[in-house]
């Protein structure tokens, strides 16, 4: 009973990230912006969090400059998420973070110093054809479309520095201090960059959106992801998360209709490379 009740919290979640570039497309402000709310209410939640359970926030120095750093890399994951957004649709850009996998089975034998496996090359050469077909089809969205794919680069080495962070921390201090890390880096570049002006100024909708995103579809989606993983095997969450393009692309045909719609070509480079990143788990879990 309590595996099938984690089982729902966990889609749940997967559902609530879906719904993360939906808020993207509905508030105003740049997206630079966005996100520098968005980490600003996800970690002052996180700390209440904290607050809350009691849990001790103290860790290494060491430790401490490696969340920071890698938190650059998150702040600029999403970045270039909400405007890859902002430039093509919600559709475009979640097909395009599905790649994320493409750039994980190239990168991660790089860190980890191990071979390619055949999966992976298979699973990365059905993404690329994916990614081609949305290419040749969307040629409207092709600044988006590259703008996704650096997003989705950007998640893979956030990723595979946290697999090796985790090792030797909680993951519940390594995301709080990497909101902590994507808050300063991005309040850096906003700085040089003239980020902080009138554009800061919110309506209400976007109070209310931003609120949403940072506190429901960050820091709540976290810590409930963090809280079923420990009833729900590893196979099982990698699989109910690659649910989340799917999810983000009902939800957004759903709430925004006609702009949402795509040609025949971006669906079936879209099923190529969801299918392919789907399955990829799946015979990788057999093939173990």
């Amino acid at each position: 009973m309590t595996v099938n009740r984690n089982l729902l919290i966990l889609h749940l979640t997967v559902l609530v990230w879906g719904f993360t570039g939906i808020l993207g497309n509905l508030i105003t402000i740049s997206a630079t912006q966005l996100v520098w709310y968005r980490v600003l209410i996800a970690f002052v939640s996180l700390f209440a969090y904290f607050r809350f359970t009691g849990q001790p926030l103290l860790e290494t120095p060491r430790n401490l400059r490696n969340f920071i750093l890698t938190g650059a890399l998150v702040g600029g994951h999403w970045v270039l998420f909400f405007e890859s957004i902002k430039v093509s649709t919600v559709s475009v850009t979640l097909v395009c973070l599905s790649s994320v996998t493409l750039f994980t089975s190239l990168l991660e034998p790089l860190f980890y110093k191990r071979k390619i496996s055949k999966l992976e090359f298979v699973t990365g050469i059905f993404v690329i054809i994916g990614i081609y077909l949305i290419f040749r089809f969307e040629t409207q969205y092709i600044k988006g479309i590259i703008l996704g794919l650096l997003c989705a680069l950007m998640a893979s080495l956030f990723s595979i520095a946290n697999s090796k962070l985790v090792q030797n921390s909680d993951a519940s201090k390594i995301s709080f201090y990497e909101m902590i890390g994507a808050f300063l880096w991005i309040s850096l570049y906003m700085l040089f960059a003239g980020g902080f002006n009138s554009g800061l100024y919110l309506q209400t909708s976007d109070i209310l959106y931003l609120l949403l995103l940072g506190t429901v579809c960050t820091a709540g989606a976290y810590v409930a992801a963090v809280m079923v993983m420990k009833e729900i095997s590893p196979f099982r969450v990698a699989l109910a998360s690659n649910l989340e393009p799917i999810y983000g692309i009902i939800l957004a045909w759903l709430i925004f209709g006609e702009k949402e719609v795509m040609s025949l070509g971006f669906y079936s480079g879209a099923i190529i490379i969801l299918v392919a990143v789907f399955l990829y788990p799946v015979f990788r879990h057999r093939w173990k």
